[in-house]
């Protein structure tokens, strides 16, 4: 009786107090993933219609890169002028994963996620060999600041920033 009663109220106390299940990790300040193109016929829980080049496509929900795979960001005026668009340096696991990935499915569309929003798509045309993803609209200056907070600058990997006084 009383291992039953320790069960439910520690089920309790982790419903109730969602903060105390992370034990101390800090949340991500900003999310952002890659999902790549899937056949319609694949399980419909698995995957999310998106308009992508004018047609509708089916994305796979688990993402292929999230933000957990990126090292570090540059950001740039969007060409076409809808926001900013941002290169991110994949670490070398992940740059091995996109490599086979891009190799895998050419002739497909990738779609890019910032704080769950859709902000792009890109066509695979060819495989990605140099680790890096790119965003090339649709990323707002309150993202590039999101992204400033975690992420270091491309080129700065090895320094360390300034903690920020609370």
């Amino acid at each position: 009786m009383q291992l039953r009663f320790a069960a439910v109220l520690t089920l309790m106390v982790l419903v109730f107090c969602p903060s105390l299940s992370a034990m101390g990790k800090a949340d991500a300040k900003f999310t952002t993933s890659f999902h790549m193109e899937t056949d319609e016929n694949e399980n419909p829980k698995m995957t999310f219609k998106q308009l992508a080049n004018g047609q509708t496509r089916f994305f796979r929900r688990m993402p292929e890169f999230s933000t957990k795979d990126i090292v570090s960001f540059s950001p740039f005026p969007s060409e076409v002028g809808e926001g900013y668009g941002v290169i991110f340096k994949l670490k070398d696991n992940a740059a091995r994963r996109l490599s086979a990935i891009s190799n895998v499915n050419q002739g497909r569309w990738m779609i890019a996620q910032v704080n769950g929003r859709i902000v792009d798509g890109v066509f695979i045309d060819k495989q990605v060999d140099d680790g890096a993803l790119v965003i090339w609209k649709g990323v707002t200056l309150q993202d590039v600041t999101l992204f400033d907070t975690s992420l270091p600058r491309i080129g700065e990997e090895g320094k360390k920033k300034p903690k920020k006084k609370k």
